[in-house]
């Protein structure tokens, strides 16, 4: 018998659901004992389903109206405990350490003890960075890290900006807590402080006209080995319009934010986010791919439509110019890409969040019932996938590709904030049933976070956390999830050809396909966690 459980913990008042396989030997009835052994749920039968993500027949235990905090334990009718837990914050320190993941992720200083604890590391990649194809060099440290490679990169740094900022904006009361890095204590809260230090990069990155380059990485990825022991030298790629738009959009993001903390640092923001926003308006695209002879991470990309509508929303509501409100306007009309994608391709989902969240009515009304109409026709068309899967999960079977949690986390904050704007608990449900999946509730019964569930993720592909000889990884980190396409040797060799899509995973090194981590992968978990801790959201617009 297969039960999958949330190995975290359920909120009192929340969904409350676990996935039971059909096998062989499945007998019912299943029961819930409480702390002192007493059955105070139990299931006779249930109804079953064929599920082609999973590759199994599964059925739902929904235990909804348990709300009593405690430990308990399924037990099934061989005997088998399976334990779960209710509690009042069951993400607490969850919540905290996927935080703090990105203060692991710093390039350019060293990690010390009283911030770090064992993980500890001298600073790192601290040399002037010589532009590619021009005879100049310039200081370049800072920033994250990206994945588990040590490249930055500004497209994908900005993702993860715009998510942390967000949920700021959204729930700024969850981030009271201290963060324990050197910046703590300044009086702006350490979410924003760790942000600032990514921010602080992105300046680097800009050119005098306004254009922003794409990355800063060495010409291909190192060995694995500590930070500080790279010898690669990096390089500074060519200017892109992603990379412009998406600096356009976070800086005049941060400078709103930033301005009740610090009024200079934000004035320097919204002059950065000013100036990239005129090269925008005065120059067509410039997407990007890897110049020759440089083999790390591109963040290609088709058009620069949905990066250049988020910035127009950002430059809008930071200085009310006209022309970023006719892109606006025009994006919100037309269509013509995903206005509700919250990932590093498609970020239009993430403008639509700008005007959803505006509480100063900076858009008119027509403009906002029309981003409210399209977050929740998607999260009306989330719900039905979730409500056809036992595993309730918002994704159809091909979905399950490379950085696949992005999307279940991606889908998880749409269904959310659709339950903030509407007032109906169902997306909250549907949202919460994600989380379960991410944590263990999914047929690997595989915690896709380090550190956290009775199987946390053990060996993600990241350097530092194989290189730095201790047996546990950093808490904290989102792995990448199972991935259909099987894309890195290690996965072809270990998942079996014809694997169902959702068990296409291996908690290996190698597999950089399915067990990579990134910061845009623990950014929408931060906002999730974030939204979650909040109630609905009284001062929408209507």
């Amino acid at each position: 018998m297969k039960l999958h459980v949330n190995q975290l913990g359920y909120y009192p008042a929340g969904i409350k659901q676990a996935v039971l396989e059909k096998t062989d030997d499945l007998s019912f009835p299943v029961n819930i004992k409480n702390p002192a052994g007493k059955t105070v749920f139990s299931f006779d039968d249930i109804s079953f389903t064929e599920d082609r993500a999973s590759g199994t027949t599964s059925g739902i235990l929904d235990f909804s109206s348990l709300s009593e905090c405690g430990k308990y334990s399924f037990e099934l009718s061989d005997g088998t405990l399976i334990p779960f837990e209710i509690s009042a914050d069951p993400n607490a320190d969850l919540f905290f350490d996927a935080q703090k993941m990105f203060y692991f992720q710093r390039c350019g200083c060293e990690l010390k003890k009283e911030y770090a604890g064992i993980f500890t590391h001298k600073a790192c990649h601290t040399k002037k960075v010589k532009y590619l194809y021009e005879d100049r060099e310039v200081e370049c440290s800072g920033g994250w890290h990206d994945a588990g490679d040590y490249g930055r990169y500004v497209t994908a740094g900005a993702v993860a900006v715009g998510h942390l900022l967000y949920a700021y904006e959204l729930v700024p009361e969850a981030f009271a807590k201290s963060l324990n890095i050197p910046e703590s204590g300044n009086g702006i809260p350490d979410i924003l402080n760790e942000v600032k230090y990514e921010l602080d990069w992105f300046l680097k990155m800009q050119e005098a006209d306004g254009s922003v380059h794409h990355k800063c990485t060495s010409m291909y990825h190192t060995d694995f080995l500590m930070p500080e022991d790279d010898p690669l030298p990096f390089i500074i790629t060519p200017i892109s319009s992603l990379a412009t738009a998406d600096f356009a959009a976070t800086c005049a993001l941060g400078a709103r934010i930033y301005r009740k903390f610090d009024e200079q640092y934000a004035e320097k923001l919204a002059k950065a986010a000013e100036s990239a926003g005129r090269w925008l308006l005065n120059n067509p695209g410039f997407l990007f791919k890897n110049p020759e002879g440089v083999y790390t991470g591109d963040y290609r990309d088709i058009s620069d439509r949905d990066e250049r509508f988020w910035a127009a929303v950002e430059l809008y509501r930071l200085n009310g110019d006209k022309a970023f409100h006719d892109i606006v306007k025009t994006g919100i009309e037309v269509k013509e890409f995903s206005l509700t994608g919250l990932g590093w391709e498609e970020v239009g989902g993430l403008g639509t969040l700008g005007i959803l969240c505006d509480r100063s009515a900076t858009f008119e009304i027509d403009i906002y019932k029309a981003a409210r109409n399209i977050w929740l026709g998607a999260a009306g068309y989330f719900l039905d996938i979730v409500n056809s899967n036992p595993f309730s999960t918002a994704m159809k079977p091909e979905e399950f590709q490379w950085g696949s949690n992005l999307e279940v986390l991606s889908k998880a904050i749409l269904l959310n904030y659709a339950g903030k704007l509407s007032g109906e608990k169902k997306y909250i449900d549907a949202s919460l049933r994600q989380l379960d999946y991410i944590l263990g509730a999914n047929p690997l019964d595989q915690s896709y976070v380090t550190g956290y569930g009775t199987k946390p993720l053990m060996n993600p592909h990241n350097r530092p956390t194989f290189s730095d000889g201790i047996v546990e990884p950093i808490p904290g980190y989102v792995s990448g999830g199972p991935n259909r396409n099987r894309a890195d040797p290690d996965a072809k060799e270990q998942i079996p050809e014809g694997t169902a899509p959702m068990k296409c995973f291996i908690d290996n090194w190698k597999s950089y396909s399915t067990n990579e981590i990134t910061i845009y992968w623990n950014s929408p978990l931060v906002l999730l966690l974030a939204l979650l801790a909040g109630e609905f959201d009284n001062t929408a617009r209507t």
